[in-house]
C-alpha cells in the first residue's frame, strides 16, 4: 500500500490533478483508498450501482458495453493517472459501461463518504478536484459530441447519400 505522500506525488502527474496545488493533493490523497484487480477482473459491469470514482495508479482498464448476449464492444482503453466512475460518485448512478483490469492493475478510490469528509475538512482541496473534474467532464462532452457527429455522418453515409456534395 503507499502512502498519502506517495499518492499526492502520483496525483500530480496525472492530467486530473496536474493543477490542484501539492498542499490540496496531499488533502486529498488522505481520502483515498487502494484496490488491486488480477489480470481479467470485472470491476463492475455496466448498470451495477455505483457511488465512487477511480483513478488508475498502476496498470491498464480496458472500458465496454454490451452489444448483444456475451458481445462486448471495448470504447476505450486507460491507464495510468486517468479517472472513471465520476457519475456514480455524484449521481449515485447507474455505471454507464463496464470496466475490467487489462492487466494487474492497482486503482485509487474516492466513495462520496470520503468525498463529503473532504468537502468538510478542506473546502479548498473539494474546490480544487471539483474545478479539475469539470474539465473532465467538458472534454468528455466534447468527444461525445463529436462522436455522435461521426456515427450521424456514418449513417447518412451507410443511406447513399454523397455527404461531401450537401456541404
Amino acid at each position: 500500500m503507499s502512502t498519502a505522500t506517495e499518492i499526492a506525488k502520483f496525483l500530480a502527474t496525472a492530467p486530473l490533478f496536474q493543477n490542484v496545488a501539492s498542499a490540496n493533493l496531499e488533502a486529498f490523497a488522505r481520502r483515498l483508498r487502494e484496490i488491486t484487480l488480477r489480470r481479467g477482473e470485472v470491476l463492475f459491469r455496466q448498470d451495477d450501482a455505483g457511488e465512487e470514482m477511480f483513478v488508475i495508479h498502476q496498470g491498464t482498464m480496458v472500458v465496454s458495453k454490451p452489444i448483444t448476449g456475451n458481445v462486448e464492444q471495448v470504447l476505450a482503453r486507460i491507464g495510468p493517472g486517468e479517472c472513471f466512475g465520476e457519475m456514480g460518485l455524484f449521481a449515485h448512478s447507474p455505471r454507464s459501461a463496464t470496466l475490467s483490469a487489462e492487466t494487474e492493475t492497482t486503482l485509487l478510490v474516492l466513495d462520496s463518504d470520503n468525498l463529503h469528509r473532504l468537502t468538510e475538512t478542506n473546502p479548498e482541496a473539494a474546490a480544487a478536484f471539483f474545478h479539475a473534474l469539470v474539465l473532465v467532464f467538458i472534454e468528455r462532452l466534447r468527444e461525445s459530441g463529436n462522436l455522435v457527429a461521426e456515427v450521424t455522418r456514418w449513417g447518412l453515409e451507410a443511406t447513399g447519400l454523397d455527404v461531401e456534395k450537401t456541404r
